[in-house]
């Protein structure tokens, strides 16, 4: 599907100014360094302001402070914040890529004892279960499974093959993608006098409210006994596992990999890099931010930290130790040389 808009068009949108030829046809977006005829980038970083002297783009979003100094060939449109008038015209973008989707496709399953608002979509062998209920405007992508009892806010898009069990509830504005699964069992085995593991039901659910967006291939397990809460806000990425009971409190983000254990209690605002492994039963302070790779194993306090490595500790001081971490092996040299000039 083939887009296009002027940049008169795309300024009032923005609320921005254009300079330079306001009927310029923009027909895709790009990477100011990358830009092509047709396209539309930004500026905000000083570092990439030599690209918009020499960018091929038809226009560049920047900010009503930049003043070039050199010519400029694009059109320009002067807005408050390019970064965040970019994000809202891919918001733009999305919405006319996307294809509208209504009404129910066959072959699907739909329990009689399911309800629905308006605006539904329902794709091929989708299966809805019995007393789910679902809100205005809800998008159910083909192999998708809804389980007994769930239920769903308006505005739930869920991407295909996402699997949503039981009884679990989500809010509004909820985005899930493909192959996500929400309400499996918690890891719950308990050994026993036969030297093997029993089974520990998990007959809790998992509860997300609005406005959270969760990546392809995440998994957020059932609660044992009450919940496993998501929190209004909350966006995780691709492949992350959060454990039964764990709550994750609002707007924290988790990138790709990471892994919550247990009935750990995740604050809100924080920010997670790749690979971050939290262990179970411990609580995250408010605005925590972990480096990519860090292991935390026992209760962060501080609200606001910055913190990195397994075990974590201050960035600061982890930045210290690893110029040493480094030297290592030359460090080990020199030690080995006197010890064996004190053995002489």
């Amino acid at each position: 599907m083939k887009i296009e808009f002027s940049a008169k068009q795309i300024a009032e949108a923005l609320q921005g100014e254009v300079v330079g030829n306001e009927e310029v046809k923009l027909y895709t977006v790009a990477k100011i360094e990358e830009g092509s005829e047709g396209a539309l980038s930004f500026l905000e970083n000083p570092k990439y302001e030599p690209y918009i002297y020499t960018t091929k783009s038809s226009a560049v979003l920047v900010n009503r402070t930049f003043k070039p100094e050199h010519p400029v060939t694009a059109t320009l449109i002067y807005v408050d914040s390019a970064r965040e008038s970019f994000a809202s015209l891919l918001d733009m973008v999305a919405e006319a890529l996307v294809p509208k989707k209504f009404g129910i496709e066959q072959p699907s399953f739909i329990d009689p004892t399911a309800s629905y608002g308006e605006g539904i979509y329902v794709g091929a062998f989708a299966y809805i279960g019995k007393n789910v209920k679902m809100g205005n405007n809800v998008k159910i992508y083909p192999q998708v499974y809804v389980g007994d009892n769930v239920v769903l806010g308006d505005d739930v898009v869920l991407m295909p093959g996402v699997k949503i069990y039981y009884n679990c509830v989500l809010g509004s504005h909820v985005t899930i993608h493909a192959g996500t699964i929400i309400g499996a069992d918690g890891f719950g085995f308990a050994p026993n006098s036969e030297n093997n593991y029993k089974k520990v039901p998990q007959i809790g659910n998992v509860v997300i409210e609005d406005y959270v967006e969760l990546g392809a291939n995440t998994c957020v397990d059932r609660a044992t006994m009450g919940s496993t809460i998501v929190k209004r806000g909350v966006k995780l990425d691709n492949l992350v596992q959060i454990g039964h009971n764990v709550q994750i409190g609002e707007n924290t983000v988790m990138s790709a990999q990471t892994g919550i254990a247990g009935s750990t209690k995740i604050g809100r605002d924080c920010m997670f890099g790749g690979q971050v492994g939290v262990a179970p039963h411990i609580t995250v302070a408010n605005g925590t931010k972990l480096g990519a790779q860090s292991g935390v194993n026992s209760s962060l306090k501080t609200e606001g930290a910055a913190l990195i490595g397994s075990p974590v500790q201050p960035f600061a001081d982890w930045t210290k130790s690893y110029v040493h971490f480094r030297r290592f092996p030359e460090i080990v040299k020199r030690i080995d040389a006197i010890e064996k000039k004190l053995k002489e």
